[in-house]
């Protein structure tokens, strides 16, 4: 059981997570939708993927951060200057005219993911240093659930809203509520660090450093290969829901409602579950489930299958995907360097978004010329792989004993 006063904590961080994720998904999900409107042409709006950017490209001003961060006062500075920046950028954005300010629009959008992914580094450091090794696991499931339970909103509740209201009326709300969700960091009296104040300061070299570390190479072999036997199978699933013949409200509720939602929940079970069994057995326990997913999905995958095996498809998938993340999340901040926590944590991080886009653009290619069945039997392999990496790279530690 988690105690009373771990719940405030707990949600101190859950509130700074789905802070970040809201505004993202909701920007993702609608642009897209509007350009095509426009008339924008497909190759146009498939490179509206680079105002993704500044996350993947954040581990380049990380060492800053860490650098200028030392007491919770300082963390708090940063957490807080970087969502009021996010805040009025968003609210700049609903009152411009997205016809006639459509570059405009997107620079600051673009500027905001770069305040958000700040506010992400100086969260995840101040996590890092704040929650004991056994309550890593709960950190991170409300990272996770952050993640799940924005997206959610912000791709299903927001655009539906979004539709009734419009673009000036929605975005001073949402910007509104980035500032409301850093009240319980605000009040909360009882987030304590200890850093070492004589520890050497990051640089960024320390970018570098980090892959020179003795071990490191296993657990980056576990980023690389961990989430791969899920990535594919988690980006063609909508369009193999389309050739399947199911339309797109269909599809939006099966994964975009119900498949995140199960997201969210696993997260939070994944939490409690490496919490209670240790690090060793919870890497062996969710690449097993990852394997049986993706076996599963190979399967069904030569027939038609039924609705209701596809919803336990994609509940699997979702499932199987949140647990993983709990896994991913702990042990990569397990694998960071006193005065580097925000470096170490986004360096990782980053190598499983470059991985996963890896393996989502060659999943499409591997579907598209042999057929899905053979890309879920890849999907499988991968995780097989994947468990027998663990199995024989990582031993049991004293903790998991």
């Amino acid at each position: 059981m988690i105690a009373k006063d771990n719940i405030s904590k707990l949600g101190t961080f859950f509130c700074l997570y789905i802070a970040q994720t809201i505004p993202m998904s909701f920007f993702s999900t609608v642009l897209p939708v509007m350009m095509r409107q426009e008339n924008f042409s497909l190759s146009a709006i498939g490179l509206l993927q680079l105002i993704k950017l500044p996350w993947i490209f954040k581990f380049l001003w990380s060492p800053f951060v860490d650098r200028h961060t030392v007491t919770v006062s300082d963390f708090k500075k940063w957490i807080f200057s970087s969502e009021l920046i996010y805040a009025i950028l968003i609210f700049m954005v609903a009152f411009l005219d997205f016809q006639t300010d459509f570059y405009g629009i997107l620079a600051l959008i673009i500027l905001s993911f770069i305040a958000s992914a700040t506010q992400d580094i100086a969260t995840d450091a101040l996590a890092v240093l704040f929650f004991s090794r056994k309550d890593k696991s709960l950190a991170n499931s409300m990272q996770s659930m952050g993640s799940f339970g924005g997206t959610m909103i912000g791709s299903g509740v927001l655009l539906l809203l979004f539709k009734q209201f419009g673009w000036n009326s929605l975005l001073p709300c949402l910007a509104l509520f980035v500032l409301v969700a850093l009240l319980p960091l605000l009040f909360n009296k009882k987030i304590e660090i200890t850093r070492d104040k004589e520890v050497t300061r990051a640089k960024k070299a320390d970018v570098i450093y980090f892959f020179t570390q003795q071990g490191i190479w296993k657990q980056i072999g576990f980023l690389f290969l961990f989430y791969s036997g899920l990535i594919g199978t988690l980006a063609m699933v909508k369009p193999w829901l389309v050739d399947l013949g199911y339309d797109m409200k269909d599809i939006g509720f099966m994964n975009g409602v119900a498949g995140t939602f199960m997201g969210f929940v696993a997260s939070f079970a994944g939490g409690f579950i490496v919490r209670r069994i240790g690090r060793y057995k919870a890497r062996i326990l969710f690449a097993s489930f990852i394997l049986c997913t993706t076996l599963y999905f190979l399967w069904i995958s030569f027939s038609v299958p039924s609705a209701a095996l596809l919803y336990l498809g994609v509940f699997l998938l979702w499932g199987s995907y949140g647990m993983a993340t709990i896994i991913v999340y702990t042990t990569a901040m397990d694998c960071v360097r006193p005065g580097r926590e925000g470096t170490d944590f986004t360096i990782q991080t980053v190598l499983t978004h470059l991985s996963s886009m890896i393996i989502a653009i060659g999943s499409g290619k591997l579907a598209d010329f042999t057929g899905y069945s053979r890309l879920f039997l890849f999907e499988s392999s991968l995780a097989l792989i994947s468990l027998i990496y663990i199995l024989i790279v990582f031993k049991r530690e004293t903790e998991d004993a």
